[in-house]
């Protein structure tokens, strides 16, 4: 039985001019019957390859949709995760370069966000409704690895391959294990695809990671109190909210989650930037 987008070990049943032709010798046949047997083209039969010989291959569909045999090794197999570059966009779909003379189709149906040719996305192989293979960008989180060797305050490297809304940002680490970027966190200049540098945050039972786009609070509070004083400027000195607020509200105005926003707020009380009075935030006159 041939199993398209997989690695089989086949049995050489005939030598022809153009190649040679392959059986499953766990199928129960011995490659007499036409129906049976899969070519491998002549460019890719290794030289002492004979009639009886196993030889393993990755089995696809060529450009006029016939089973064929390869010794090439693609970037991606079924059920797998890879990630691969854009290398065109048309009406019927994105074509990814897997490795192989012809294309993976992306259909637009699979697409999850807005891609450009040349662009680098994380994506899974599957079989579609006609029989072909084809690559989706869906439900990715389901088979994301979950047993990464990090800890809590590791240094990562993901790639954004959803954005999730309510949830936060889907991330891969290392392209193959399951992180998320919390909600309040600011990647609205971020792509799909674009690779971070990350610090993970948290290790959940389940293995899965959360991971933040900042530096530990400590290295971080400078760079947001800078941030929180430009936002009171813009407010005329006089914020019009304060560290109760909800947290949504605080990370709509400023980007930041609600302890980041008390760490700001507390770091410029200090350094006597702002007042705290009669339950607003002011620009300490001053200094200003």
């Amino acid at each position: 039985m041939f199993r398209l987008g997989e690695y089989q070990n086949l049995k050489v049943a005939k030598a022809v001019d153009f190649g040679v032709y392959l059986f499953d010798p766990a199928g129960g046949k011995d490659g007499t019957d036409a129906a049976d047997r899969v070519l491998l083209p002549k460019k890719e039969v290794p030289e002492d390859l004979k009639v009886g010989d196993e030889i393993k291959v990755f089995l696809y569909l060529d450009s006029d949709d016939r089973l064929i045999a390869t010794t090439a090794q693609p970037m991606i197999t079924m059920g797998s995760l890879a990630t691969l570059r854009v290398r065109e966009i048309t009406k019927i779909g994105i074509f990814l370069e897997w490795g192989l003379p012809k294309d993976l189709l992306l259909p637009y149906h699979e697409l999850v966000g807005r891609v450009e040719e040349g662009d680098e996305i994380l994506v899974r192989m599957y079989q579609d409704k006609s029989g072909r293979l084809a690559a989706s960008m869906r439900h990715l989180y389901d088979v994301m690895s979950t047993d990464s060797p990090y800890k809590t305050g590791d240094n990562v490297i993901g790639r954004i391959y959803e954005f999730g809304h309510d949830f936060g940002t889907f991330v891969a680490v290392d392209d193959r294990y399951s992180a998320m970027i919390p909600a309040h966190e600011d990647v609205s200049d971020c792509r799909i695809g674009q690779v971070l540098s990350l610090r993970v945050t948290h290790v959940k039972p389940d293995g899965k990671l959360d991971v933040t786009t900042r530096e530990a609070s400590y290295l971080q509070m400078d760079e947001d109190a800078s941030k929180v004083l430009e936002i009171i400027r813009s407010y005329a000195g006089v914020l019009p909210f304060t560290e109760k607020a909800s947290p949504q509200v605080i990370s709509r105005e400023t980007g930041l989650s609600k302890n980041a926003f008390k760490r700001a707020i507390g770091r410029l009380y200090k350094q006597r930037e702002i007042t705290l009075e009669g339950g607003k935030i002011r620009l300490n006159k001053d200094k200003h």
